[in-house]
């Protein structure tokens, strides 16, 4: 997971303009958004890949910190998926395929669920009694 928001976090600042064409108009500082957004995601993805592996209430607070970017981007794809912004040098928008981010925005989120509750279940796991090793 960590990767994934790491690459994600320094395309925001390779390919600033594709990010940029899915903002939608009702937002203002455009670019400051999207720049906050791809320092957000580096962070967390650095972090989740650093010390989240290490230590668990910080694994905890980075996957809470990733659901709540993954809420605060969601009027983005919202705004491709309602009006077929067309991005990165297309003519048009890709009509029902950008409403497939949506439901992959749940999958990511309930991805960093389960880091939220990692050390929970993990523990659950490692007390049954069915698991215990004599």
């Amino acid at each position: 997971m960590g990767v994934f928001y790491l690459f994600a976090g320094v395309n925001h600042f390779l390919s600033p303009d594709f990010y940029m064409q899915i903002m939608p108009p009702y937002l203002g500082a455009h670019r400051e958004l999207v720049e906050l957004s791809g320092v957000a995601e580096f962070a967390l993805g650095l972090v989740a890949l650093v010390l989240a592996l290490r230590v668990p209430r910080i694994r905890r607070w980075t996957a809470w910190g990733i659901i709540a970017l993954l809420i605060a981007v969601f009027p983005a794809n919202l705004h491709v998926a309602l009006h077929n912004v067309a991005v990165g040098g297309a003519s048009e928008g890709l009509g029902v395929l950008n409403w497939v981010r949506l439901p992959l925005q749940l999958v990511l989120i309930g991805w960093a669920w389960i880091y939220t509750r990692a050390d929970e279940l993990g523990a659950g796991v490692r007390s049954s009694p069915s698991r215990s090793i004599s």
